[in-house]
């Protein structure tokens, strides 16, 4: 006992001497950081000015190596401002430094006043768009400020090779499609997490710009890092984050025709080590056509911590209440149906990002996504008409439908059918995920990362019920990036997916850039070479698992002969060029691309399947049911450029050419309208050799922003060529006197908006946003009317939100 006292005076006459002098040097923290070209190349000689509570609270010059540091630090958060010969000036996100801590913020400069990205979705770890070779487009808050758009969907418009759908008016289900491939074929990510219903649909529709800081979207296959869905592209929608010590208010609102309304409120800030942000948008309007209003209530919150100096917590929550009238396609029956929907989605995020050291950085992020949807059809809208004595069907009016080549159909069409109303579809589907990942650089030239995740699906017939389906499914990668020369930059993967429908699959992906012309201030810069190739795979949705061969023969003799439906699946390539000009504020890019996916889900009958190869005791037992049986291809070459002129003006456009085709399929039938005696037409789904719907062979964007002062004035357009399509009609008879050839039936269209803003005080802003500005009559999808000219004129006020950071 009496040694054990001595022991604890010891300790205790030790921590008196040395803890003050400790916690004194606590008070302090460092900033250090390291200054690199676009390519990663250091830096040395630059000007770092130091941001605090002080224009300039130090300055410094990086060193030989490129690294600056600041010492002695006040606890508080800083920004650094960084300038050398040759380059644009830049200025660093705020980062915080806590007593006692080191924490890190690297700097990448650019050449000329296109900016050059950091990307997340084309890599397992952050990368800059100069040293990939990814075709990735990033449609940041300056250009979502510019184009004042309400809804996500017509911003996504800009993207090249890609082709944005809605069915009618605000509000109707609204589909992307990206280098030809179908519109489930894309991993939709909001703050990384994946928010597609399961089997891969996502309905941009409903997905506002409250809240949205930046979208990010890779034009080709990534299942190494994103497991399934991931076929033809993946898009990350980030929320914004608090940046200000004094906090920042802004509240819009808005008004125009067709009885809109729009307004929307937010706050943010930073305190300490603390950042927070919180949005809450409305929308409302009526569209242009009889029961179509729709209305959209959302929230967009993000909380950040900065822990221990190099970790950073992150916190996303967002939330989506909509209701929607469908007239449905009202062109092709003449009188508007009387369905709705509901739908309610709810995405939760929660990530941790930790610098371990230089060389060592691990993410762990958890996700949560809950979707409800209700879709009501009240009661039968047309003439009831039953020809057969089986009960009656219910009948559009009479109409002429044109297509573009000018053939036309008179007649009408079955809108509802027979059955009990009202009618009710109701699902609900909830995802799990957990994955984490860690990078380590061995040295400037080569990193390796590895991940894995779990994620557990489920979904339900009836939502107030238990689920009916239920997936485990988990996933593991590892991914090199090597660089040589400070020229040629590889990205190299293999993923695996355990799935709990099909499996196990493999996918590996190769990501090249290549200079021939390194970057540089003159008239012609840099030309870089890039080539990508990868695989992908899709899981089905639940209702197609449910609906296979496996499924439904299960406790049946014969179900021990059938095995699980497999995953769709991709292959892509694609191989372009990239020059930069005049001094690095012009850059014009060319690629070509070749995708094609095969193993696609048709739902096939008793003889289809027995063509597709399956016993014939086997498709008698099943009659009906999902089987992996069709594919295409998709071809093209697609261009863009951006030009910017003295920080003021930026234009930039893109072409994209498409040559698409079914090369195998069952379940698309063949029909024959007499009036078209000798052409065959697919009524639900294109036929072998034709194209896929929906998809022009041309298809354009053109953006133009000039700022002067406080006046802004942006334009944005989209043109689309002619689209195979069908009206997807049946007589009363239910034969095929309503159906017009596929080939170019939708006719081709130009959609060009306008948006004008005045700072009219600092804290006062008036806006006007025009959109189909030339009044265009269009079919975004055949059968729904596209918008006419649309108006709106508000305010937006702001608050607080200075000094910065």
């Amino acid at each position: 006992m009496i040694q054990l006292r001595a022991w604890m005076t010891f300790v205790l006459a030790i921590a008196v001497c040395v803890l003050p002098s400790i916690a004194a040097a606590q008070q302090q923290g460092t900033l250090t950081g390291a200054v690199v070209d676009s390519l990663g190349g250091r830096v040395a000689g630059a000007s770092v000015t130091l941001i605090g509570e002080q224009p300039k609270a130090g300055e410094t010059r990086s060193n030989a190596d490129g690294v600056y540091t600041f010492q002695n630090l006040t606890p508080g958060r800083y920004q650094v401002l960084v300038t050398a010969t040759g380059f644009e000036a830049v200025t660093s996100d705020p980062v915080f430094v806590g007593a006692g801590e080191r924490a890190t913020a690297d700097i990448r400069l650019r050449v000329g006043a296109i900016e050059q990205a950091v990307l997340v979705t084309a890599s397992a770890s952050e990368i800059s768009q100069a040293q990939s070779g990814a075709p990735v487009t990033v449609i940041d808050e300056q250009t979502l400020e510019a184009l004042n758009k309400t809804e996500l969907s017509e911003t996504l418009r800009l993207v090249p090779g890609s082709h944005v759908v809605p069915t009618g008016g605000r509000g109707g289900t609204t589909a992307m499609f990206i280098r030809g491939g179908n519109a489930n074929f894309n991993k939709v990510l909001v703050d990384g997490i994946p928010v597609n219903d399961i089997g891969g649909a996502f309905d941009f529709g409903q997905m506002p710009t409250g809240g949205v800081e930046r979208v990010e979207v890779l034009r080709q296959t990534n299942s190494v890092v994103y497991g399934s869905d991931a076929l033809a592209g993946v898009i990350n929608i980030t929320t914004r984050r608090g940046r200000t010590r004094v906090p920042e208010v802004e509240y819009s609102i808005d008004g125009g025709n067709l009885d809109t309304f729009a307004t929307t409120f937010s706050v943010g800030g930073v305190a300490r080590r603390f950042d927070y942000f919180s949005s809450y948008s409305r929308f409302d309007t009526n569209n242009d056509v009889p029961n179509n209003a729709y209305e959209n209530g959302s929230y967009a919150g993000r909380f950040g911590a900065a822990i221990a100096g190099n970790t950073d917590l992150s916190v996303s929550i967002r939330r989506i209440d909509s209701e929607y009238e469908s007239s449905n396609a009202i062109l092709n029956y003449g009188i508007p149906d009387d369905s709705s929907q509901d739908k309610q989605q709810s995405y939760f995020t929660a990530s941790a990002r930790t610098q371990w050291t230089d060389r060592l950085q691990s993410t762990v992020r958890f996700g949560w996504t809950d979707e409800q949807f209700e879709y009501v059809n009240p009661s039968p809208t047309g003439e009831p008409f039953d020809p057969f004595g089986f009960g009656a069907n219910y009948l559009g009016n009479t109409v002429t439908i044109t297509g573009a080549d000018g053939r036309s159909v008179t007649g009408r069409g079955i809108l509802d059918f027979g059955g009990t109303y009202p009618s009710i579809f109701a699902t609900r589907t909830d995802r799990r995920l957990i994955a984490g990942d860690t990078t380590f650089y061995v040295n400037e030239m080569f990193g390796v990362s590895a991940g894995a995740r779990f994620e557990q699906e489920r979904g339900y017939d009836d939502p107030d019920k238990d689920p009916t389906a239920t997936r485990n499914n988990g996933g593991v990668f590892v991914e090199g990036r090597g660089s040589f020369m400070n020229r040629h930059y590889i990205n190299a993967g293999l993923g695996y997916e355990r799935n709990e429908v099909f499996g196990s699959e493999f996918t590996p992906r190769l990501s090249i850039a290549s200079y021939l012309r390194l970057p540089s201030a003159a008239a012609v810069g840099d030309t870089k070479i890039t080539l990508n190739a990868g695989t992908g795979i899709k899981a089905p949705s639940v209702f197609q698992s449910n609906n296979s061969l496996f499924a439904l023969l299960q406790g049946t003799p014969l179900a021990s002969n059938v095995s699980p439906v497999g995953p769709e699946r991709s292959k892509s390539f694609d191989i372009g060029v990239e020059q930069g000009f005049l001094n690095g504020n012009a850059r014009v890019r060319v690629a070509y691309f070749h995708n094609t996916f095969d193993d696609l889900l048709e739902f096939l009958g008793r003889q289809q399947l027995t063509l597709a190869g399956v016993p014939p005791e086997i498709a008698a037992a099943a009659q009906f049911a999902y089987f992996n049986a069709a594919s295409f291809r998709a071809d093209g070459i697609e261009t863009s450029g951006e030009v910017v002129v003295r920080d003021m003006l930026r234009l930039g456009a893109s072409y994209t050419y498409l040559d698409a085709e079914v090369t195998e399929g069952l379940g698309a039938s063949v029909s024959i309208n007499p009036a078209f005696p000798g052409i065959e037409i697919g009524q639900f789904s294109p036929l072998v050799g034709e194209r896929p719907f929906r998809r022009p062979t041309h298809s354009g964007t053109l953006f133009v922003s000039y700022m002067n002062g406080p006046a802004q004035v942006a334009l944005s357009a989209f043109f689309s060529g002619r689209r195979d399509d069908s009206t997807f009609l049946s007589d009363g008879f239910f034969d095929t006197s309503m159906l017009l050839p596929n080939q170019d039936l939708a006719p081709g269209y130009q959609k060009v908006d306008l948006s004008a803003a005045y700072q009219v005080h600092r804290r006062l802003r008036g806006y006007l946003v025009i959109e189909n500005l030339f009044d265009q009559e269009y079919q975004p999808s055949f059968g729904f009317p596209g918008l006419p000219l649309t108006a709106r004129a508000g305010v937006r006020v702001t608050f607080g939100g200075a000094p910065r950071p």
